[in-house]
């Protein structure tokens, strides 16, 4: 017969899901089956309201630790937008690197609403991605 669950090994198990968002990988690191995990789960009635709550709270701290760290995020971000830029690094780099990086240069971009006809104050880093982007038009 099977172990029963503890209280604290329950709620273990639910945080765990929580951060996860995987049956399987829970379960795995639980040493328990995932249908275990997915039944426990599923008789958590306010389960997905708890896990949706945590989720925001982990957003809203890692953008304010984002924030705290701002100067040191852009001139990361400035020195690898320059690297991107390169002349000597976009020779080296293969078609598929160079649309691996568009994409999530573009993706990202769009995300935060930017680009050159936002009407917020341009800042480095916008200004940086606008210069890429000019260059790229151009070179078609």
């Amino acid at each position: 017969m099977a172990e029963r669950l503890t209280d604290k090994k329950k709620k273990k198990i639910l945080a765990d899901y929580t951060e996860l968002e995987s049956y399987s990988a829970t379960a795995k690191l639980n040493g328990v089956s995932k249908d275990t995990v997915r039944r426990l789960v599923a008789s958590c009635a306010d389960f997905a309201k708890k896990a949706q709550d945590k989720k925001e709270e982990n957003t809203a701290d890692i953008i304010a630790y984002m924030e705290r760290k701002r100067d040191i995020v852009c001139e990361i971000l400035g020195k690898g937008l320059d690297a991107l830029n390169s002349p000597d690094k976009l020779a080296e780099a293969s078609p598929a690197q160079i649309t691996t990086a568009l994409g999530t240069l573009i993706d990202k971009w769009a995300l935060i609403g930017g680009g050159p006809k936002d009407e917020a104050e341009e800042d480095a880093l916008s200004r940086s991605l606008r210069e890429l982007g000019e260059g790229l038009e151009s070179d078609e």
